[in-house]
């Protein structure tokens, strides 16, 4: 079901599934046997920040994570009042507003502490913090050599009333390997520091150490939350799918169709040469809207339930498709760059692998033309997820 009515398509679409989403908020809850933060970063990793917040939390997420304040903020002026937490944060972010709005704020310094505190008392109000801890990503966080003086400071600080402690965190290595020893030292050294605080008097209410692939694939690592961010999107960063579900379809509708002689060169630098009589089709997709250049002669689109492969250099704002010489594409159809994979059709992980990156970055990347539509669609087995 449509939950936009959009008469005209535009000639680029990414298509969110919003009922992808809520299953795969179901799959990751199942599996980690934890409560779920649905991490919607970098505008919900190329989906739709806010929507993709409002079909989780109806799912069942109890928690929205993102990396800045400003993600934060954007999210809350939407008018989503669900817990939110920040985690990224410079010498120049303004706490205030955030305090303001009941942001959660990560801190990993005792100068961030700081600056929490004196927002919080400039808008006279008790800030929620988050403390995040670095167990051995040596990324943000407060690291061992800092942690006594930051966790005295956030005793203090809850004894001033200056913050409540909702919750202490830290980020996975090597998560993505579940089996590595790595995770559980990381896990050990994160429930110390817990048990410092509750020494002091100071236990968090949560504690959250997984990310994705821990939340499916080790749920002792689960502790009051997950934090989910691309198993929410529909893909799983280990071989096993999980039975996630992708929502995003990326498509383009198909501009012009032409015939072309044997010996003909195609796009910049004639990369590809019709090896015989052909047809080809122009799609309005290119490296400014997130198709990436290393796909130029190596993607294959779907057009009509066929597969068909991307010919010539990709470039900045359309691409070219090899039809062969018995298709029945016309312009104006519909050309699948990726989605599901549930038809055979090729999926954003596929796009990732053929060019050495990950998913995350293929659907992240997604931006210049593309306009998102979002859809309800009928889930297969949506009450079941995979074991």
């Amino acid at each position: 079901m449509i939950v936009e009515d959009m008469a005209e398509r535009p000639a680029l679409e990414a298509t969110i599934d919003l009922a992808a989403i809520a299953h795969n908020v179901a799959v990751v809850a199942q599996r980690s046997g934890s409560a779920v933060m649905a991490v919607v970063k970098a505008d919900g990793y190329g989906h739709g920040a806010t929507p993709v917040a409002r079909a989780a939390l109806a799912a069942g997420a109890t928690d929205l994570g993102v990396a800045t304040v400003a993600e934060a903020l954007a999210i809350r002026a939407d008018g989503v009042t669900a817990p939110i937490v920040a985690w990224l944060h410079t010498p120049t972010t303004d706490f205030r507003p955030a305090v303001d709005a009941g942001v959660e704020l990560a801190v990993s310094s005792t100068g961030q502490l700081d600056r929490v505190v004196a927002a919080a008392t400039h808008e006279g109000r008790t800030a929620v913090v988050s403390v995040k801890i670095d167990t051995g990503l040596a990324r943000n966080g407060v690291g061992p050599q800092e942690w006594p003086e930051l966790r005295d400071a956030l005793a203090k600080a809850v004894a001033d009333e200056s913050i409540v402690l909702r919750a202490a965190m830290c980020h996975l290595a090597r998560g993505d390997e579940p089996e590595h020893p790595l995770n559980d030292v990381q896990a050990g050294r994160l429930d110390e520091c817990v048990r410092e605080l509750d020494h002091l008097g100071v236990a968090p209410q949560v504690v959250h150490i997984s990310n994705s692939a821990a939340a499916l694939a080790r749920p002792d690592l689960s502790r009051d939350l997950v934090r989910a961010g691309i198993a929410v999107y529909g893909t799983s960063p280990l071989p096993d799918g999980y039975g996630l579900i992708p929502a995003m379809t990326l498509s383009a509708e198909v501009s012009m169709v032409k015939k072309v002689a044997a010996g003909q060169g195609v796009s910049y630098g004639h990369t590809w040469t019709a090896p015989h009589d052909t047809t080809l089709a122009l799609l309005p997709a290119g490296y400014a809207d997130g198709v990436p250049r290393l796909l130029s002669n190596r993607l294959r689109v779907q057009i009509n339930g066929r597969s068909y492969p991307g010919v010539g250099r990709v470039c900045m704002d359309q691409m070219v498709v090899d039809l062969g010489t018995d298709s029945d594409v016309a312009e104006g159809d519909r050309a699948v760059l990726f989605g599901s994979g549930a038809d055979g059709g090729t999926t954003a992980k596929e796009w990732a692998a053929t060019i050495g990156t990950i998913d995350y970055e293929i659907v992240s990347g997604i931006r210049g033309r593309a306009q998102r539509r979002y859809v309800t669609s009928s889930v297969p087995g949506d009450t079941e997820v995979s074991t």
